[in-house]
């Protein structure tokens, strides 16, 4: 089992930053990847950012240049760093594991708002 908690949410204007973070615990090290989603009111959860057990990352096209996926040496923390923030990023974010036999994990989620 793993356990997955985010902290970090929050208020924002339009061109600030944000750092999320997620803690892990449990049996962290059956986790392939991690990653951050997020699901904005009326739409699909969508993948944000996902970071390997080996450190490769991916970003979806909206966040590329703006967002930042890191992951401590330990693999007990993800980060996600969230700079020139826009009111289209305004959505819950979610921690999100998935472990080598495909089971995943998910936060609570943690509430982002960018407005003016």
């Amino acid at each position: 089992q793993v356990q997955l908690v985010e902290s970090g949410g929050g208020s924002v204007q339009p061109g600030g930053s944000l750092r999320l973070s997620c803690a892990a615990s449990g049996s962290i090290f059956s986790l392939s990847v991690m990653g951050w989603y997020r699901q904005a009111p009326g739409k699909q959860r969508e993948l944000v950012a996902a970071i390997t057990s080996g450190g490769s990352t991916n970003y979806a096209d909206s966040v590329k240049g703006r967002f930042t996926i890191s992951r401590d040496s330990a693999q007990t923390l993800v980060y996600l760093q969230m700079s020139s923030l826009e009111p289209d990023d305004t959505a819950v974010y979610y921690c999100n594991g998935e472990s080598y036999s495909r089971r995943v994990y998910w936060g609570q989620g943690t509430q982002v708002t960018v407005s003016s």
